[in-house]
This record gives C-alpha cells, sequence and structure tokens, in this order.
C-alpha cells in the first residue's frame, strides 16, 4: 500500500465569489429597475390610475357639456378647443405624482435602502421620472379616445401631430423636475400637496386651457399668454389643426407657441433639474 500525498493541486477549491468580484448591474439596467419598481405599484395598488382615468374623462366630459354651451371659441367646436388644454393640464400634474411619491419613498426610509447598494442614486431620480411619462401618458391615451368618442379630432398630418404629442412629452419632463424639487425639500406629504396643489392648479387654470384669454382684463389676459401652459396649448391645437393661428393682438408665445414651449421647456429643465438633484442630494445625505 503505497501513501498518497495530496498536492495543493488536488485540494478543493472554494467556489464561493468574493464580494470584490461583484460587479453591480449597468446604469440602463438600474433605471430600468426603478420603472419597474414603480409600475409594480400600479399592479398592486390598480387606484393610483384614478388621476389619469376616471378624473380626466370627468374632466372632458363636465367641460364638454356643463360648460361647452356657454364658452366661445375661435374653433367650430368647443370639445376639440378643449382636449389640448385638458391633456397640458394632465401633463402639468404629473409633478404632483413624482414629488409626493419621491417625499413617501424618502419619509419611509426606501432611498436609504437604495443607498446601502451599488448604484447611482441619479437612477433613482431618473427611474421615477420615467415611471411620471408612462404613467401620464396613460391618462393622454385615455382622454384621447375620449375625445375621439365626442367628436375631437386630428386634422393636420401624421407629423405635425406626433410633434404635438412629443411637445406634451418634453413639457412633462420639465414639470417633472418641479415636483423633484417640491418633493426633496418638503418634510411630509402633506406639505407637498399644499404646495402643489395652490401652484399648480392655479397656473392651469390662469391659462387658455379651459376659456379664451381674449375675454380677460388686459394685465390678466397678459398674464396668462406669457404662462408656458398657453404656449403648450396653442402649439397642440395649432399642430392638430383644431384652431387657427392666435390673433394679431395675441402675446408673442401664442404667435410662435411651438417655439415658445421648446424654449419654456429647455429653460424650466434647465434652471430646475439642478436645483432639483441639489435638493435630493443634501436631503439623502442629512
Amino acid at each position: 500500500m503505497t501513501d498518497r500525498t495530496v498536492t495543493t493541486s488536488d485540494a478543493p477549491t472554494s467556489t464561493r465569489p468574493s464580494p470584490h468580484d461583484y460587479e453591480p448591474p449597468g446604469r440602463a439596467r438600474q433605471i430600468a429597475t426603478m420603472v419597474w419598481r414603480n409600475l409594480k405599484h400600479i399592479k398592486r395598488q390598480p387606484e393610483m390610475l384614478t388621476d389619469v382615468t376616471i378624473q380626466p374623462v370627468m374632466f372632458v366630459l363636465l367641460f364638454a357639456f356643463v360648460f361647452g354651451g356657454s364658452i366661445r371659441t375661435d374653433s367650430g367646436s368647443y370639445r376639440e378647443w378643449l382636449l389640448p388644454g385638458i391633456m397640458a393640464q394632465t401633463m402639468a400634474f404629473s409633478s404632483f405624482i413624482v414629488a409626493i411619491g419621491l417625499n413617501m419613498d424618502l419619509g419611509k426610509g426606501i432611498i436609504d435602502r437604495f443607498r446601502s447598494l451599488p448604484i447611482a442614486r441619479s437612477s433613482v431620480l431618473v427611474g421615477r421620472s420615467i415611471y411620471s411619462l408612462i404613467h401620464s401618458s396613460i391618462g393622454i391615451f385615455v382622454m384621447s379616445v375620449t375625445g375621439l368618442a365626442i367628436g375631437w379630432r386630428i386634422r393636420g398630418g401624421v407629423g405635425p401631430a406626433l410633434l404635438a404629442f412629443g411637445l406634451l412629452l418634453l413639457f412633462g419632463f420639465a414639470m417633472i423636475w418641479i415636483g423633484v424639487l417640491v418633493g426633496s425639500s418638503m418634510r411630509s406629504p402633506e406639505a407637498v400637496n399644499g404646495l402643489m396643489f395652490t401652484t399648480i392648479f392655479p397656473v392651469t387654470f390662469l391659462a387658455n386651457t379651459f376659456a379664451p384669454t381674449e375675454g380677460m382684463v388686459p394685465w390678466l389676459r397678459t398674464v396668462a399668454e406669457w404662462n408656458p401652459v398657453s404656449s403648450l396649448v396653442q402649439a397642440m391645437r395649432e399642430l392638430w389643426g383644431n384652431v387657427p393661428p392666435a390673433p394679431a393682438d395675441a402675446a408673442l408665445p401664442l404667435q410662435h407657441p411651438v417655439l415658445t414651449t421648446l424654449i419654456w421647456s429647455v429653460l424650466i429643465t434647465a434652471v430646475v433639474a439642478p436645483l432639483a438633484v441639489r435638493a435630493f442630494v443634501r436631503r439623502t445625505t442629512d
């Protein structure tokens, strides 16, 4: 019987990976995971879609059939004139979704758990922003179907129609950064809701969303026509062929609504986004 010497090569090797061998997922996968996390909340709580399904339909039907007979516009149909305004209001309210959702995550310590993971902090913001656009787009689709059912039509070409929807999403992206700023700065969902409601709600009404600006007193008409929401609404109406160009006495933003909407969206993003990121970083490093 011979002795067998166990060499190093014969010894079993450990297959357990070293913590240093772990590679975090790429930025795109991190963002996709955050988007999927927020979308799963809809599956578990379908009532979260009421603000982009039931509420827009109620607004469309109420304004179209209750106020439509008493409001005179430069369009042949108030229903065609109305739809772009409600769509712009819905997209402006996307800032609500981001602000309240982000504030709740911060309050519950969810963001602190994310900080312990090997992911970029920006993926949390980008993921929630994309989710908010998806969430609001559902409302736009529902309103489009409702509008088609009551007589709204897109009378322009395919290119202008897609451009109008693109402007809507671009404006929504700018509004999301306002939501990030407010959600990161306020300390409770109640405070977020109070601040957002008292600012965004009047802004969407002090515009050409539901009534023409020509009947307003001069100073109020000037404020309304320089409102970013007004240029967005006018751009969509013209691109969809629902109204003729703005009258000659209208303010400059309504004379060039597409360009003005682009400028407003870029300007809001450029100014608010750095402030929002700074507020988020400060809140998550306290």
